[in-house]
């Protein structure tokens, strides 16, 4: 198969990439920057959205596009940080779908990243593919966007997958910073700790992806996200065993938003989402729950 991933380079791109390379597949990077890399037999770096750059003159017979690009969430949210936020996934998935639409072979399916903070925060109610709710808040509208651009490839005949990530866990994003102030012997939950963190272990990201990409019946929503979500407090008494540090400092969330600003959302609030999809079709969790997965990453 002949993949083209946008945010090849990025944390969930590479795990990816390996994935499809271990299998047999032949993967096409798009960059800015194409010169920075060195090609290989089965990875082939291609210029886009930079100056006289068609990546379409490159992509022949392309199977499939995954588009997982987007400005990280962790800084500051200043103006000009929610602008880029906003702006680098609208733009990079804009510019997916006038690829496709330039294509003489169009692809079989687009999986296009999105995020479980599309419904915005709730302590209470249950979220699955199926959810009429929306949010209100910045990450709400920016998914909201984003999801709306990409179902754009539908008018083009290609299946739509909308891939709503949970919070990664794995070596890289968002576990280092969740487990900082255990390691310095600071740990313990935010606020009231009843907040929904709905996570998911990379390699369920990656194996929920290839999953998607191998079966057309999965379509429209499909949410990336493990069977079992938790609270923050039973998180970071996951944590603290894990890490065999004590989990007993409570963090104010005023405090953490005073700190953080806007971006406190991604840590002091949350949501309860659910793969229904996934389960439905009786796909096998390798991490269905938080302790195996923490144990997996810190061992």
């Amino acid at each position: 198969m002949n993949v083209v991933i946008a945010g090849g380079t990025g944390f969930v791109g590479k795990h990816i990439t390996r994935s499809l390379i271990n299998r047999g597949d032949h993967v096409f990077i798009l960059t800015r920057y194409p010169k920075k890399y060195q090609n290989s037999s089965q990875v082939t770096y291609v210029g886009w959205m930079g100056a006289n750059q068609e990546p379409e003159s490159e992509l022949s017979n392309i199977d499939a596009i995954i588009n997982l690009a987007g400005e990280t969430l962790y800084g500051y949210w200043t103006k000009g940080k929610k602008d880029k936020i906003f702006q680098s996934r609208i733009n990079t998935t804009y510019a997916i779908i006038e690829l496709i639409r330039k294509m003489e072979h169009k692809p079989r399916v687009l999986i296009n990243a999105s995020a479980v903070g599309y419904f915005g925060t709730s302590k209470s109610k249950t979220f699955t593919e199926s959810s009429p709710d929306k949010g209100d808040d910045f990450l709400a509208e920016v998914t909201q966007a984003w999801e709306k651009t990409a179902f754009q490839a539908k008018a083009e005949g290609v299946r739509t997958v909308i891939a709503r990530l949970g919070v990664v866990l794995g070596e890289e994003g968002a576990l280092p910073f969740m487990t900082l102030p255990f390691k310095f012997y600071a740990g313990g939950k935010i606020g009231s700790g009843e907040q929904w963190v709905s996570w998911v272990h990379i390699e369920d990201v990656v194996s929920l992806v290839l999953y998607a990409l191998d079966n057309p019946i999965i379509k429209d929503v499909y949410h990336i996200t493990a069977p079992n979500p938790v609270q923050n407090d039973e998180l970071s008494e996951e944590i603290a065993q894990s890490l065999n540090r004590p989990n007993w400092l409570t963090t104010p969330a005023f405090l953490l938003k005073r700190v953080l600003g806007e971006m406190s959302i991604l840590v002091a609030d949350g949501q309860k989402v659910l793969p229904q999809k996934a389960i439905d079709l009786g796909y096998p969790f390798q991490y269905p729950t938080i302790d195996k997965a923490l144990r997996h990453i810190f061992t």
